[in-house]
């Protein structure tokens, strides 16, 4: 067990020693440089921007259907039978000579075969649909709303980023101050064991002290160890998030300036700019265009025809043919499943009308919530700082008193373990109450 333990105490040593040689060649980053990387290098945001993309190819797809529509064609056939058209004798006429003799026109049956083996036709049809221009006109509405649907998910997606990133970056930093209140109390304790050591060869204790200190060595050294690697695992999700390729990096400290906290009514105010509101605006509007199109949906399809036909083989009809007409198509089975498709959209807006009014007292109780947070941090800001104030001074006064050798050089360590514990104490609210802002901006789309 003793073996086990020096163990552990060397190889805290060394993994201490390891990161103080190695800080020097570590880079440190801020928490804009960080956010900064990851909303470059991330893939669902890169998908989410060429989603946008697509939807604005898909406007300029819609814009064409208003154009007139042109098709060409053409067809080769060569016929292996003809068709014959037979004439009977006296079927144009008859010329009377005389009374007795008259001739039939023609004379005898005729027979006359019909086109030619080898026939073609080549043409050009343009449609302008003219009925269904409100219809494409509702059509390039959605596909531009799809665009907004689109670019606000962009949005929700970066603000998650961000605030992941926050999250990681002052996790980090409060990992990191609790190591340092963790090696003050290290230091605590293996000061007593040493007094208790040097009590044994006096006789002045038992071994049973000196156990319950090793054990507590050991607890500080497992509560170092797993605060070590519970940064290590907060910089490799931050690393996976930015797409930092350095194995250890380091993160900037905090300003001791904290953001101001403005009113609750502020707050409130910019409630309609969060994406997850604007979506849902987006859905509703959606559903209104849909039902605006199944009612349009009971127009017939009228539009005007124009063409040019140029055919060989077919001698009755001409060689060349330009024409022009009017189309009408009128499905009367539509008039009535678009009754039940109008229906449905009824329902759809109703809930998206729902769904805004649920999603507001969502974000009105989010928002206040976090605001009460932050109001709740700020308190314990004040009062950690004092408890650190009052701590220091004390820390100030055991070093003197130990400089005129009035006290024990454990009564120092102890008293700098508890001013660690309370700067821990100060820095843990001061971020709490960081993260609490960061709530409320990504509730409110900032």
């Amino acid at each position: 067990m003793k073996t086990f333990k020096i163990s552990i105490s060397v190889f805290i040593g060394f993994l201490v020693g390891i990161q103080l040689v190695s800080a020097q060649n570590v880079k440190t980053y801020s928490i804009q440089q960080l956010t900064d990387a990851a909303l470059k290098n991330n893939h669902i945001l890169a998908i989410k921007q060429w989603q946008v993309e697509e939807k604005k190819a898909k406007i300029k797809e819609d814009e064409i259907k208003r154009l007139p529509v042109v098709s060409l064609s053409g067809t080769y056939q060569y016929n292996l039978n003809l068709a014959d058209i037979t004439i009977p004798a006296g079927t144009i006429g008859v010329i009377p000579l005389s009374a007795t003799n008259q001739v039939l026109l023609p004379n005898e049956d005729r027979t006359f075969k019909v086109g030619e083996k080898s026939t073609y036709n080549a043409g050009a049809t343009v449609y302008q649909p003219i009925s269904q221009q409100a219809k494409v006109k509702t059509g390039i509405e959605l596909s531009k709303l799809d665009v907004s649907v689109s670019e606000k998910e962009k949005q929700k997606i970066a603000l998650q980023i961000k605030h992941g990133i926050e999250q990681l970056y002052f996790g980090i930093l409060i990992s990191q101050k609790q190591m340092e209140e963790a090696q003050a109390k290290l230091a605590l304790a293996q000061a007593r064991l040493a007094d208790v050591e040097n009590a044994l060869l006096s006789g002045k204790t038992i071994d049973v002290n000196k156990a319950g200190l090793m054990a507590g060595i050991a607890d500080e050294e497992q509560n170092m160890l797993k605060l070590d690697f519970q940064i290590q695992n907060y910089k490799a999700d931050m690393a996976k998030l930015t797409g930092i390729k350095a194995e250890d990096f380091n993160v900037d400290g905090i300003s001791d300036t904290l953001p101001d906290l403005p009113s609750m009514d502020s707050f409130a105010s910019e409630i309609p700019n969060n994406p997850d509101l604007q979506l849902t605006e987006l859905t509703r509007a959606r559903t209104e265009l849909g039902i605006k199109a199944a009612k349009q949906s009971n127009r017939p399809d009228v539009g005007l025809v124009a063409g040019y036909v140029v055919q060989g083989g077919n001698p009755i009809m001409p060689m060349n043919n330009p024409f022009v007409g009017l189309s009408l198509k009128w499905n009367i089975q539509d008039l009535y499943a678009n009754k039940q498709v109008l229906q449905q959209r009824t329902y759809q807006l109703k809930q998206a009308e729902e769904n805004i009014m649920n999603t507001r007292q969502q974000l009105a109780y989010d928002i206040e919530k976090a605001y009460r947070k932050a109001r709740q941090s700020m308190a314990l800001v004040n009062v950690a700082e004092k408890a650190l104030q009052y701590r220091r001074e004390e820390l100030k006064l055991q070093n003197d008193r130990l400089a005129a050798g009035m006290n024990l050089k454990t009564d120092v360590l102890n008293t700098r373990a508890l001013t660690a514990k309370a700067e821990a104490d100060v820095y843990s609210a001061r971020l709490a109450y960081i993260l609490a802002i960061s709530d409320i901006n990504e509730l409110i789309g900032k």
